[in-house]
Order: structure tokens, then sequence, then C-alpha cells
């Protein structure tokens, strides 16, 4: 898989095939209707069971979600704890669903961080729904785009000191076979919400040549029709892959 996509296949007017999401605000929704935080993470786990659905109706053929980063450890211990209870609840409580409609689920991240417990949900989900041929949900927890590339190179310098590789051929896509989410096509649209304008270590390598849509509405307030919205932008734009407009137009003419 080349790190590049093809332009003819994310021409202007499609639906992307890999959406990624920042899912961005939980405590601040919470804060403004003066809730405990752990209100707000409860919001958004309602927020992405709709989004989930409806990505899947739209034909989506990954939606990857940023659920808990390696950055998120560093948070007061007490919403860590927190977050940690809610997320093995929702595994218990929607892998069975998400089975039910056809949808395989990915972990992606540093899994060993997490405690026993944890890591044997999600391997069970995983194999519970690795056969499933409909959309691939990506959970990414404990990740950042940082450790994923370093995680890579360290990989390919490996093979190198086996002697199974020459430092010489190491090249994109070389380095795209060791990323997380390898056999998965790149990133086309990546959203955050929450009104904040970055990525956060974030997918760094698989959105290279992804668009980029920020929404002001936080999480728990991200709909399905919000979802539409990035999806009419996305369509609206052109996407160039280092090619200038017209050489893009003569292509699709």
């Amino acid at each position: 898989m080349s790190a590049a996509p093809d332009i003819d296949s994310t021409a202007g007017g499609a639906l992307p095939r890999h959406v990624a999401i920042i899912m961005d605000g939980n405590n601040r929704w919470a804060k403004k209707r003066l809730l405990p935080g752990g209100a707000g993470h409860k919001a958004g786990e309602s927020a992405l069971h709709r989004i989930v659905e409806h990505a899947a109706r739209r034909d989506v053929e990954v939606l990857t979600v940023f659920a808990f980063s390696s950055e998120n450890w560093r948070r007061p211990e007490n919403e860590v704890t927190l977050l940690m209870k809610l997320f093995l609840h929702a595994l218990e409580k929607q892998v069975a669903d998400l089975h039910a409609h056809n949808i395989r689920i990915r972990f992606i991240g540093d899994l060993s961080q997490f405690a026993p417990v944890l890591q044997d949900a999600m391997r069970a989900g995983m194999l519970k729904t690795a056969a499933n041929t409909g959309m691939t949900l990506v959970i990414a927890v404990s990740y950042g785009g940082q450790w994923d590339m370093a995680n890579a190179a360290r990989e390919l310098a490996l093979q190198v000191q086996a002697g199974t590789l020459r430092a010489e051929d190491i090249d994109t896509d070389r380095m795209q076979q060791h990323v997380q989410m390898a056999d998965l096509p790149p990133v086309d649209l990546l959203i955050r919400t929450g009104g904040e304008l970055r990525i956060s270590n974030f997918v760094l390598w698989q959105a290279a040549y992804a668009e980029f849509y920020f929404s002001e509405k936080l999480w728990p307030d991200f709909d399905p029709a919000s979802l539409d919205a990035a999806f009419a932008e996305y369509a609206g734009r052109q996407r160039r892959f280092g090619r200038t407009s017209a050489q893009v137009e003569n292509r699709h003419a």
C-alpha cells in the first residue's frame, strides 16, 4: 500500500473511504451543563455509537477514532481510572451490537499499557469481529503518531541490524509496511470536534494527504447531520496530491 493514494481513487465528489475523528469536547460539554466530567464521557460514548452507525450506513470503509492518546495518561488519576472503567463497560456493552451489524473492530496503540482485563477485552472484541465484512472501526488507545513512526523505525532498524534489510532500501513504501493500519487505506478525511485547530499527534503518517475538517461542535453534540456536513465539504474539495489543478482536471476530463 502506497503512503500516497492514487488521485483517481479519491476524486472530488466522492465519499471518503477512510475517516478519522478526534473526539474532543466531552469535559467542556459537561462543564457547560454543570455536570461531572464522567457525564461528558458517557455522552461522548453515545455520540460515538450514533456516528459509527451512520458512517456504516454511508458505506464508509474505515472509521478511526482517537479514544485515548498516549499523552492522556498524564491526566488526573481519578479521571484516568474513570475512563478505564467506562472503556471496559463500553467494550462489554457494544461489541455484540457491532458484531450484529457486521462491523469489524480493531485497536491500535500501545495496548500493553492497559490492565490485563482491558487487554483481554480488546483481544476478545477483535477476535469476535475479525471475520466481519462491513465497516472497520479502528479505536486508537494509548496511541500517538510520533510513537507509531518511532515504533516503525525501530522495527526497520532491527531488520538492518539482523542483516535482512539494507539501510539504503528503506523508503516510504517500506515504512508504510510497519506503521499501524498498514493494511488499510490512508486517511482521506480527518475531523476534529470541539473547535480546536490542531491534530494532537494523531495518525501523522496515515493522514499525510488527508483533508482536514474542524467542527465547533463539542463531541457529544456531533450527530449524523454533522458528519454529513463534513462529507459534503469533503466532496467539494479538489485533492491534488502535489499536482496542479489543471493536471487534476485533465485526468478527470
